[in-house]
């Protein structure tokens, strides 16, 4: 009976949908969610916002990790540290960032290159998860604001019974529905922030990975050079 029921108000949202249209129909459903709806499209609009900037970073920051290392590993053998320094320069991404702090002190020993590229490697991976905070927050923070509106709608929908003094489908319907609209969007913008957040996750874990095996690659060919 539950199922039917369930796939009885699906068809229903569905038909809904299809005829005013999807956007019409969004609009509709937000303003009949009433003054919560607000504070939850401010957590979706602040956390894509987020969201897209982290994009950004994390594409700038990304490379071609083996491409980068044979080139480096040519500049040792051709021109030395200020040669691989050079291309450390010219070359966007996290990588050649770490390398080239680490390429900086070189000349001071083997010992103190690895130093600065732990150092700097531990800077680099605070700055690519900076803003990742906010993205969590707004995730938190949306699906406790449709629960709250959805708790302020029942709180108005048992108003209206003591009001009529009776407990009757066409009183209570209204009422409910508005109060689970807050809930139903929360839950959504929820959704759609969780999804970024562990593509970044998963994204700067790769990173940091590559980060780590390439600079060991660096520090031994920074000991071959020293033989």
């Amino acid at each position: 009976m539950q199922i039917t029921d369930s796939l009885g108000f699906i068809s229903f949202v569905l038909a809904q949908v299809q005829d005013q249209g999807a956007l019409s129909y969004l609009q509709t459903k937000f303003v009949e969610g009433g003054a919560f709806m607000w504070p939850i499209l401010v957590s979706l609009v602040i956390g894509l916002g987020f969201a897209f900037e982290r994009l950004w970073t994390l594409t700038r920051a990304s490379m071609n990790t083996r491409k980068f290392i044979v080139n480096v590993k040519d500049a040792l053998n051709k021109g030395g540290v200020d040669e691989a320094i050079k291309l450390c320069q010219n070359t966007r991404g996290s990588i050649a960032s770490v390398f080239h702090a680490g390429l900086l002190r070189a000349n001071e020993g083997v010992e103190a290159a690895e130093k600065a590229i732990m150092a700097y490697g531990a800077i680099e991976m605070g700055f690519l998860e900076r803003g990742l905070i906010w993205i969590s927050t707004f995730i938190t923070i949306a699906p406790m604001l449709g629960f709250t509106g959805t708790v302020q709608g029942m709180i108005e929908a048992f108003d209206a019974i003591k009001e009529a003094a009776q407990i009757s489908p066409a009183v209570v319907a209204g009422g409910i529905s508005v109060a689970l609209l807050t809930t139903l969007f929360g839950l959504i913008v929820a959704m759609i922030l969780q999804v970024f957040y562990n593509y970044f996750i998963s994204r700067i874990d790769r990173l940091v990975a590559d980060m780590e095996e390439s600079s060991i690659e660096l520090i031994d060919a920074l000991y071959d050079m020293k033989k």
